[in-house]
This record gives C-alpha cells, structure tokens and sequence, in this order.
C-alpha cells in the first residue's frame, strides 16, 4: 500500500497564494504518478493536476493551468501543488492521489487516496 498524507491547506483571500504538500510512504516504488484532485460542497470530485515520478511530466486541467504549479522531489518521496491567484472557485478539499499506471484525469484509475485538506478562499 501506499500512504498519504496531505497538509497546507488553509483560508486565503482571493490573490493570494498556498502551498499544499502530499507525502508518500510505503511501497513508492509501486507509484508511477500523483495527482491532485479536489471536491467542492455539492459538486463532484475533480481533477487538478497530475505529475509523473520519472520524469517529471506535469498535467493540468485548464481551470488552473498557468495559476497552479505541481512539482515532485523523489529523495523525500512528496508532491506538492503551489496555488497562485486563488479564486473563490478553487475553494474546495483537495486530495492527493497515486496511480500505478496512469497519469491522466480520470480519478478512477488512483489507487490511493490521501485523507484531504481544505483550501477556503475568500472573496
């Protein structure tokens, strides 16, 4: 199995800027890609951003390509997801996830899910 294991969520004004942080332990070796995924009140999950452990290979959807940055550091076996411009809109729990095989948006695919960290923006 692998663990995760969120943190850095927080209440920001829309403009400003967090910086939230997944750490992976357990068999890491078996993950070939992390992704973040979010969930709003009332609305399904979905899709943030995605990178490749090899590599490097980012993803992102369009909602937060250019305002969102996803980065890996394999020696310490985290992700991280660097959130700039925050809108109202990104308020939402946001997740990290770890796929075998996949690297893509279909949160189906992840075998692994972390517990979650909420992400409030104000306007």
């Amino acid at each position: 199995q692998v663990h995760l294991v969120e943190s850095g969520g927080g209440l920001v004004q829309a403009g400003g800027s967090l910086r939230l942080s997944c750490a992976a332990s357990g068999r890491t070796f078996s993950s070939y890609a992390m992704g973040w995924f979010r969930q709003a009140p009332g609305k399904d999950r979905e899709f943030v951003a995605t990178v490749v452990w090899i590599g490097g290979n980012t993803f992102y959807s369009d909602s937060v390509k250019d305002r969102f940055t996803i980065s890996r550091d394999n020696a310490k076996n985290t992700v991280s997801l660097q959130m700039n411009s925050l809108k109202p809109e990104d308020t939402a729990v946001y997740y990290c996830a770890s796929s075998s095989r996949y690297r893509g948006s279909d949160d189906g695919w992840y075998e692994y899910w972390g517990q979650g960290t909420q992400v409030s923006v104000s306007s």
